[in-house]
């Protein structure tokens, strides 16, 4: 894991793996007891795919039970949101694709850490 590419966060932390221009790659991890804001993306799509742990993913209205092994797409303009109830990380790998991936595309409606 490169250092240079690697942005910590108040609930954990995420690498970029592939920033192109059609594009980007991240692989997230979430600590135990933390949770991503409720938030969503007006230029780009992603889809998830679970590589450890277990979450609940908050999707418009749907919460859904989130392993390793499954995947699943969160439209773009979706009301999102990841957060980990277990005693381990949780981590993902998370593709967007669309106009623009720049983390100012990020829409937040409730945050545990202020952010809002």
């Amino acid at each position: 894991m490169s250092e240079d590419n690697t942005e910590l966060k108040p609930w954990g932390y995420f690498t970029v793996l592939a920033d192109d221009a059609d594009h980007k790659v991240k692989r997230i991890v979430v600590h135990p007891g933390h949770r991503l804001s409720l938030q969503r993306h007006m230029r780009r799509a992603e889809h998830w795919h679970a590589v450890s742990g277990q979450a609940i993913v908050i999707r418009e209205e749907e919460e859904i039970a989130f392993s390793a092994g499954q995947s699943m797409d969160i439209p773009q303009g979706a009301w999102h949101r990841v957060q980990n109830e277990e005693d381990s990380p949780f981590v993902f790998i998370e593709v967007q694709t669309g106009a623009y991936f720049g983390e100012d595309d990020i829409e937040r409606r409730e945050d545990d850490y202020g952010r809002v």
